[in-house]
């Protein structure tokens, strides 16, 4: 297996920060404390964050799920088997830190969704040389989100709209600026059983994150499997994090 090829369970959440006044705080404790400490645990495949900025969220095509659409950040985690001893692990390292005073960030953010999701399949585009497993640790510029919503996951209309969406992604690999792309099916807290009602895409951009999306075949509206969000995200570097200095000072 390379990379996350073997990673049966990955993690997602939808930070928004209360105050505008705290994004750079939420990012100095994010990326100088939070993250380290995720990744060097062994049951950590690898981790990643992005930032929604007002122009990622203005060239959004999508946007009709309210929880998901308020949130500035998104973050995921994939983690190394057995999936259900990693997470154990992560989910007591964030107890731990919390015990220690070390979640600031919990006194002005909200995550209205956060969840388990089981990695469906990874696919990167002809001219990229990696393998799929590989694509999440290569740099790139950031990404384009879209999360859909299946109201009957284990029908035939899902079943067929699926098959739609997956066409769909491999039909973006050949767009200018994408260098691949993972999806993942949604799975219920205790990762015991699988759901499939919530499916996310994450497509990695070579080139400005804003423009690939409008390059992208057009989201799903079908009855049986809907883009509720559709949004381009960008790679988070650090101390850059002016991004909503202006609705600081308003």
């Amino acid at each position: 297996m390379t990379g996350v090829s073997g990673s049966t369970r990955a993690f997602f959440s939808f930070p928004e920060v209360l105050d505008p006044a705290r994004h750079r705080d939420y990012n100095a404790w994010h990326q100088f404390d939070h993250r380290p400490e995720n990744l060097a645990l062994p049951g950590v495949a690898h981790g990643d964050r992005w930032v929604r900025t007002p122009e990622c969220r203005d060239a959004s095509a999508v946007d009709l799920d309210p929880g998901l659409g308020a949130a500035h950040y998104v973050a995921m985690y994939w983690f190394r088997e057995p999936a259900r001893a990693s997470i154990e692990e992560w989910r007591e390292l964030g107890t731990t830190t919390l015990e220690l005073g070390r979640r600031p960030e919990l006194a002005w953010t909200r995550r209205r969704h956060t969840g388990l999701y089981r990695p469906l399949e990874g696919l990167v585009s002809p001219r990229v040389p990696v393998s799929p497993g590989a694509l999440p640790y290569r740099p790139h510029r950031g990404v384009v989100l879209e999360v859909l919503r299946a109201e009957e996951p284990a029908g035939p209309g899902a079943a067929a709209a699926f098959e739609g969406h997956r066409a769909d992604v491999m039909a973006a690999l050949g767009r200018p600026g994408v260098a691949g792309a993972w999806t993942f099916g949604s799975r219920d807290p205790s990762g015991a059983s699988p759901d499939g009602s919530t499916r996310i895409t994450i497509t990695w951009c070579e080139d400005d994150p804003c423009v690939v999306a409008e390059s992208l075949p057009d989201p799903l509206t079908d009855s049986h499997l809907r883009t509720v969000l559709r949004t381009p995200l960008l790679s988070i570097r650090p101390h850059e994090w002016d991004w909503f200095d202006a609705a600081e000072g308003q």
